[in-house]
């Protein structure tokens, strides 16, 4: 099967290693890396204060100079540095989601919707076209957006409700990809 979808050929080989014998692909794409590193921002702007704070409070804890370290209690302001550190990472959470943009591929066959994720690790994820109900599209005015498949509630461990959205997110021409598998619905029915 030839490679028409415009994806890096390494995907598309991932892609093809998971189809069932006789499916064919009809439409296959990526996230647009800089739109899905925008849902990032959102929580980067709480780590900027986070680390902040966590700079300064193992400057305080050191009494604003750098500790000797001949006595124990020279230690104490390395107890800041987690906190610290899961600062850095929050702040470098939206370009880890650019990276991961890179690579993920979204497909459409004739019998399902799939996701693929990953690089190492790969987190394969699809639905059946006979169980998409409620197609929720959200499109930006250059017509790229998010394509929502499927919304599951469920209760977590600890009791609490969560939402799990499946879907195509950060796509180009949202819209067209929607008419896709609106034709893949109607086909199938």
């Amino acid at each position: 099967m030839l490679n028409t979808f415009n994806i890096p050929a390494h995907l598309h080989e991932r892609l093809r290693s998971e189809l069932k014998t006789g499916e064919s692909i009809t439409w296959a794409g990526q996230p647009i890396p800089n739109i899905y590193m925008k849902s990032g921002w959102k929580i980067w702007f709480f780590f900027i204060p986070w680390t902040a704070f966590s700079l300064f409070w193992i400057a305080g804890a050191s009494g604003f100079q750098i500790p000797s370290f001949e006595e124990g209690w020279d230690l104490f302001p390395l107890f800041g540095l987690p906190f610290f550190l899961i600062g850095i990472m929050g702040l470098g959470s939206p370009f880890l989601l650019r990276k991961n943009a890179r690579s993920m591929v979204f497909a459409i066959t004739d019998q399902r919707a799939i996701t693929i994720s990953g690089m190492k690790t790969i987190t394969v994820k699809s639905i059946p076209l006979n169980q998409i109900k409620n197609i929720e599209r959200i499109e930006h005015a250059n017509g790229s957006g998010d394509l929502i498949l499927q919304t599951r509630t469920y209760r977590d461990s600890e009791g609490d409700q969560s939402t799990e959205r499946f879907g195509f997110f950060a796509i180009a021409d949202v819209k067209k990809v929607q008419t896709e598998i609106e034709q893949r619905l109607h086909a199938n029915s």
